[in-house]
């Protein structure tokens, strides 16, 4: 069975426990900026291995010192879904442990 839909209510009361998330169209979106490009690319390991785990993957754009994480469900019809939360949740843990702040963009 696929995952059902949020409402944008729903997402947005959501997003209030995860602070620097915001929706974007169909998704949920957040920016991380690092100290440098290695910072940045090391996080994506750890990113992939949750993914794996939830077998649920977002959209992950690295730049320089910035890696921008995208998610929604495809099998939901590309709408964000409580898969998407949990997966952002747990991106948040690392995130935290590798000291990083958000930015808009």
């Amino acid at each position: 069975m696929a995952p059902k839909a949020l409402s944008p209510q729903e997402i947005e009361d959501a997003l209030a426990e995860l602070p620097g998330w915001a929706a974007n169209g169909d998704r949920i979106e957040r920016t991380y900026t690092f100290e440098g490009h290695l910072a940045a690319a090391a996080i994506v390991g750890q990113i992939a291995r949750v993914q794996e785990a939830l077998n649920h993957h977002a959209d992950l754009t690295l730049s320089y010192n910035k890696l921008t994480v995208a998610s929604s469900t495809h099998s939901a019809g590309g709408k964000v879904t409580e898969l998407d939360l949990e997966l952002a949740h747990r991106i948040e843990q690392i995130a935290a442990e590798h000291g990083v702040g958000s930015t808009k963009g």
